[in-house]
């Protein structure tokens, strides 16, 4: 039986409880819709491009052509050539250049919100919001004219303290070509990272930064040896999200290739844009496309494992 009814010996009450096998099998049998329709949803495309890595898949079978099967060459000849271990290392160093400055910026502008009043921090909040809220096509355009090496604003107010920027190539070279899509993609993503640390933030009891502050802490030991300790999961999970995020960043790269696009810029969503899209050769695609994923995979399990830690 799944209800086992029991009698109060004081009171006289009938209670009933659920048989615990039975607890037990509820909350799977909750979450086995969600699971479902996500394996329904991504098996296919996952499946999809395992078979179109393993087989010679082109233009021709676009229109209906058998695709041959090649097995693991499509992976050895990708990962023979020094062209993809360098997108792969850009891409890696461009992930964490990129997820650290968010943490660092999202966790000093959280900070800053709980320290002000509260007409500043709604300010503030607002101001997030709406970059936060800005479609990424929308932002990376206005971005692009605000570095327009002809008219753009950032030029023009640059000028005034070194004449050599008036008509500077931002995105003419590697480096400021990375430098602005940096700067597009910490803009777009300092929003979430703030909001979520100063969600935990709020969560830390104020007796207990105000005892430390009685017992002599100053404000960085207490930032340190307090707060950081007691908000780690939302660090963490934040962490690990922006890691996925930024490693599989496509759209604002793919934008600045489009207006301008010096050598060797390639990241890991552009480079199998450019090999599925671009030339066709959609085999190379899928193959590098299973390589991200499992790229992916290992990047964020230190984190999986760490949070896996913190919820035992």
């Amino acid at each position: 039986m799944s209800v086992v009814t029991t009698i109060d010996a004081e009171t006289g009450v009938t209670a009933r409880e659920v048989n615990p096998r039975k607890r037990k099998i509820a909350p799977y049998l909750l979450i086995a819709p969600a699971i479902v329709m996500l394996v329904v949803a991504m098996g296919y495309p996952l499946g999809w491009q395992i078979y179109t890595s393993v087989h010679h898949y082109g233009l021709a079978q676009q229109f209906g052509k058998a695709a041959e099967f090649v097995g693991v060459d499509n992976f050895t000849t990708l990962f023979s050539s020094s062209t993809t271990w360098m997108v792969v290392i850009r891409s890696l160093v461009f992930c964490l250049v990129n997820a650290g400055l968010t943490l660092l910026i999202g966790l000093g502008a959280a900070l800053l919100m709980k320290a002000v009043h509260k007409a500043v921090r709604l300010t503030i909040q607002i101001a997030m919001l709406l970059a936060w809220a800005t479609p990424v096509t929308a932002a990376v355009t206005i971005w692009i004219w605000l570095f327009d090496w002809h008219h753009g604003v950032i030029n023009w107010v640059l000028s005034h303290f070194w004449p050599s920027m008036v008509h500077f190539n931002w995105l003419g070279t590697p480096l400021g070509f990375y430098s602005v899509a940096t700067l597009i993609v910490v803009w777009m993503s300092v929003p979430f990272v703030a909001f979520s640390i100063y969600a935990g933030l709020t969560q830390v009891p104020d007796e207990v930064m105000e005892a430390a502050q009685i017992d002599g802490a100053t404000a960085w030991q207490r930032l340190t040896k307090i707060t950081l300790p007691l908000i780690r999961p939302v660090l963490m999970i934040v962490a690990l999200l922006q890691l996925i995020w930024d490693l599989r960043v496509f759209t604002q790269t793919r934008m600045l290739q489009d207006y301008q696009d010096p050598l060797n810029v390639d990241l890991l969503g552009t480079y199998i844009y450019r090999m599925g899209i671009g030339q066709s050769d959609f085999s190379m695609a899928s193959a590098f496309s299973i390589f991200v994923l499992l790229l992916t995979i290992a990047v964020s399990w230190f984190y999986v494992r760490e949070l896996i830690k913190e919820d035992n």
